[in-house]
């Protein structure tokens, strides 16, 4: 195949992802049998089914046991913005809310645990070194938003009034108060950002099917050079984009 010709289920697809985008084939709408599809293209039934299948995979469509295949109403995206710390802000998840009226809320759970090799690489411990892990699901207007896993060194906060994130006098204010409390400096944090396919246990915690794309970002707080806090934060792809609103220094 000469460079940059598409394979023909390719082209099919773009066709019909065309049609889809553009509202000739709206959401709920059956997506045209394979046999119509061979029809209207000239192409054969396995064209014909690579071409569904991508458009499936793409999360344009999805099957209907005994059905067909439909068209899937996409949600509109939203944008958790990723700004590092503000002290106004009234918790760290209600500044991450680009939308004006929309209300944050969380659950979380922390427990004692060990340090896992990645988890201790990141924040410069041993492996098997105690650390506090706490899950959270946020939610926007009582819709799930993202989940996110912290970890903190154990012989920082251990026996101090922050040891639980979510409880004692800072709880719920975010790592930079709580550190703050004890009389550790937060001066910055790193985030790195990625793409996966989603774990089953995710994506049901989120809303949405296994397999679909989130994104993945692991954020690090310091205090001078020493990492205090690592964390792992999952958002939906397809309902969120993360927004980065960056100073100019």
């Amino acid at each position: 195949m000469p460079f940059g010709e598409q394979p023909a289920y390719l082209r099919v697809a773009d066709d019909l992802r065309r049609k889809i985008l553009e509202g000739q084939l709206p959401p709920h709408a059956r997506l045209p049998s394979q046999a119509r599809i061979r029809t209207e293209y000239g192409v054969s039934d396995t064209v014909a089914l690579e071409a569904r299948k991508v458009l499936m995979a793409e999360g344009f469509v999805e099957g209907r046991s005994g059905s067909g295949t439909y068209v899937r109403e996409r949600p509109r995206q939203r944008r958790i913005i990723r700004s590092g710390y503000l002290p106004t802000a009234p918790s760290p998840f209600r500044q991450e809310q680009a939308d004006e009226g929309v209300k944050g809320t969380w659950e979380s759970r922390s427990i004692q645990d060990t340090a896992s090799v990645d988890v201790a690489a990141r924040l410069r411990i041993e492996p098997g070194d105690k650390v506090m892990r706490t899950h959270y699901l946020f939610r926007s207007e009582s819709e799930p938003a993202l989940l996110s896993t912290s970890w903190e060194p154990l012989a920082l906060t251990g026996r101090t009034p922050v040891l639980l994130p979510e409880e004692g006098p800072v709880g719920g204010q975010g790592v930079v108060a709580r550190m703050a409390a004890i009389d550790v400096r937060v001066d910055h944090l790193t985030e790195e950002v990625g793409a996966r396919p989603g774990l089953a246990e995710e994506t049901a915690a989120l809303g949405g099917v296994p397999g679909h794309m989130v994104i993945e970002i692991r954020r690090t707080h310091y205090a001078s050079g020493r990492p205090v806090e690592t964390a792992d934060v999952v958002i939906p792809a397809e309902k969120y984009r993360a927004v980065y609103d960056l100073p100019v220094r």
